[in-house]
């Protein structure tokens, strides 16, 4: 199982740990305020940390060091946004996203590499998709034979400049549509994945573990795993 770091405990934050810790991942949630603990069930298991999310300190209590993702859904677009920044640029967690509540930003985060979600779309599911990989791979639409599903998958950053087509062949799915700076867009012959795009694509439901593990790699080491398969 995975270690999550979350920052902050309100509903959206508490209804997340309560989520990853029923499925018995290691949970830590981050909160400037101690009463907002009390919202937390009298069975969580995961750790309680009193901070500044964005403090190292605070954060290297919550073990961010070993954390598979890091979430930022306090009230405040600026503590999310430096929060979320220092947990991938210092301590290089794979997954991460950030509460925001002014849309007009989204484009500026994006363009930083952030995953952003404006906070009238805003939902605990619409996290765990984003720091659960296997979360969106389970899929937002499935075909009649339940063979094939459509879903968001999660992205390695060495793959940004890479063209949809190199993707498409490395991990044996097909593109459907990616969300840039917040809209859906239909890509055309020869588009290159950019930093801050989202991927969607439609893929066989066996396939989606292989697909998760080549492409949360870099481009090299996902062909060197390919290449010691043969």
């Amino acid at each position: 199982m995975a270690h999550f770091v979350i920052m902050g405990a309100g509903r959206v934050g508490v209804t997340l740990a309560h989520a990853l810790d029923d499925s018995g991942h290691s949970v830590a949630i981050i909160d400037q305020d101690e009463r907002a603990f009390r919202r937390l069930r009298r069975g969580f298991s995961g750790r309680r940390v009193t901070g500044v999310g964005f403090d190292r300190e605070t954060l290297e209590r919550a073990d961010i060091a070993d954390a598979y993702a890091f979430a930022a859904v306090s009230s405040g677009d600026n503590s999310n946004i430096l929060a979320t920044r220092v947990a991938r640029e210092s301590y290089h967690v794979p997954h991460v996203v950030a509460r925001i509540y002014d849309p007009g930003r989204a484009e500026i985060y994006q363009r930083l590499g952030i995953p952003t979600v404006a906070a009238v779309r805003w939902s605990a599911d619409q996290v765990l998709r984003r720091i659960l990989p296997e979360q969106g791979v389970n899929g937002d639409f499935r075909d009649a034979s339940g063979r094939l599903l459509l879903g968001e998958v999660a992205v390695h950053a060495d793959w940004y400049g890479s063209s949809l087509t190199d993707i498409e062949a490395a991990a044996g799915l097909r593109v459907a549509y990616l969300t840039r700076f917040g809209e859906g867009l239909i890509p055309g012959p020869g588009a290159r994945l950019q930093q801050g795009d989202v991927l969607h694509a439609m893929m066989p439901v066996g396939s989606t573990g292989e697909i998760d593990r080549i492409l949360s790699s870099p481009p090299a080491a996902a062909g060197d795993g390919a290449e010691e398969e043969l």
